[in-house]
């Protein structure tokens, strides 16, 4: 991934950010980071990039052409237009989502102002995002510049050593991160809670749960009001929970929101990946729903419980395909065996175009992308007759947390690699608490089998994705 940023004040930026883990990121080559002086691209003999406002007014404006050159000396060398983002107070405010989704661009271009600001005509031609990192003014753009990228360059594969820190932190799911304690034991009179010294990873989820619900509730009340209104949909979910199972995982794991909810009529999810969910009571609560939604769904993928309202989507949307499939769910709590011999490993964007090539039926470029970013897709690595250690097989989860993607490559199958995978995958999902899932298509009879061994729960109820 790589950071442009346009700036008065380069130095600035280059010396906030040369320690700790974003400097040893790019030293490993995982994150670049380009300023540019914006001063460099003024005709003016004495590189003044500033001058008064027209209607008058206090302070100085920086003028739009020094701006735009600039710009242009940068995006031209890029495959495609990056986002470039104007750092102002009147901008969206900055928040864990919106870095994830940032996160997963390559390339990020940071417009950062100064004196009263820039140009507004500069910024209606070259900005795609105008965002804030809160309610208060700063001199320059700059330090919220280098706090966004720093909570962006973390979620990147590689940048933390605990490659699973950034999975859990606090604003996951709408809720703050539960208290942590290392050692001594016992400091200043206060004990480590016990139930962290059990090894119980069950007891010990639940506690972690329960911490970050009291303190969220005591700290952000805010937050906790969105929690206690997806909890709300949860659980009218949950009465018909094996149809269901996909949207409550989608809200419990904070992948994605409520749209539209009633529980007369249903729920109409939007997962993060852009596909919407819509659970109906029947074709006119669906439209109902519909209707309410306060975004345009048109384009999107959708996944419904019924196939009853496909016409209506079709009708909408201008959709013209409907798939169906199956659901698989486990909900035993017991890990499955692994063979200790079995070399899996998380996958980064390395082996995209190596996945890609064997895949492209079943998922896109950029999705493919966006899971390897995310760190949600696994190997098995085996030797190869040239003795060469190779990928033999993979599995991921979809951007609604959903297991899929699974293959294994022609001449390794046969091994037991598939269920491997598929194992390792339901017991990472089980640490987290989560309940694994996954959709199988119509007609994949082996996929089926594979569930059924793996004692999957396998419903009889069809989803249909339409697109």
């Amino acid at each position: 991934m790589k950071f442009c940023v346009l700036t008065l004040f380069p130095q600035l930026v280059e010396a906030g950010l040369h320690e700790s883990i974003f400097a040893r990121a790019r030293k490993k080559g995982l994150i670049e980071l380009e300023t540019v002086d914006i001063r460099d691209y003024t005709s003016d003999p004495h590189r003044r990039v500033d001058d008064y406002t027209y209607g008058g007014g206090a302070g100085m404006l920086i003028q739009a052409q020094p701006v735009y050159d600039a710009w242009r000396a940068v995006v031209s060398r890029f495959d495609k237009k990056p986002r470039t983002i104007y750092v102002t107070p009147q901008g969206r405010v900055f928040n864990q989502k919106l870095a994830q989704e940032l996160a997963a661009e390559e390339n990020l271009v940071f417009l950062c102002g100064h004196y009263e600001g820039i140009d507004e005509r500069v910024l209606d031609e070259i900005v795609t995002d105008r965002i804030s990192i809160g309610d208060y003014v700063l001199t320059g753009g700059e330090l919220p510049a280098m706090v966004m990228m720093d909570a962006i360059a973390r979620l990147k594969p590689g940048v933390l050593h605990n490659e699973e820190s950034a999975e859990t932190e606090s604003f996951d799911n709408d809720l703050l991160e539960y208290p942590q304690y290392t050692r001594p034991e016992c400091w200043h009179g206060k004990e480590v809670p016990a139930v962290l010294l059990t090894g119980d990873h069950k007891k010990i989820t639940a506690w972690r749960l329960e911490q970050s619900k009291e303190r969220t509730r005591h700290l952000r009340p805010d937050l906790y009001a969105r929690y206690e209104d997806r909890q709300t949909v949860i659980a009218w979910l949950s009465r018909q929970k094996r149809q269901h199972i996909h949207m409550m995982e989608l809200l419990r794991r904070g992948l994605g929101e409520v749209l539209c909810f009633n529980p007369l009529d249903g729920a109409l999810l939007l997962e993060k990946g852009g596909a919407v969910m819509l659970t109906c009571t029947s074709v006119e609560a669906g439209e109902r729903l519909l209707d309410r939604c306060p975004i345009d769904l048109s384009g999107r993928l959708f996944c419904v419980c019924s196939s009853e309202i496909i016409p209506v989507l079709y009708e909408r949307y201008h959709l013209s395909e409907a798939r169906g499939c199956y659901q698989a769910y486990y909900t035993r709590g017991v890990p499955l065996p692994v063979p200790k011999d079995m070399d899996i490993r998380r996958l980064d964007l390395s082996f995209a175009e190596e996945i890609f090539a064997e895949c492209h039926e079943l998922v896109t470029w950029e999705e493919l992308k966006g899971r390897l970013t995310a760190r949600t897709m696994y190997g098995a690595f085996m030797q190869s007759d040239e003795g060469e250690t190779v990928l033999a097989g993979y599995i991921g989860t979809h951007s609604e947390g959903a297991l899929g993607m699974l293959q294994v490559r022609t001449q390794y199958r046969g091994r037991g690699i598939g269920a491997a995978l598929e194992s390792f995958m339901i017991n990472l999902a089980l640490t987290r608490g989560e309940i694994p899932f996954g959709h199988i298509f119509e007609g994949n009879e082996a996929s089926l089998r594979l569930q059924r061994k793996l004692k999957m729960n396998v419903t009889d109820v069809i989803l249909w994705w339409v697109s």
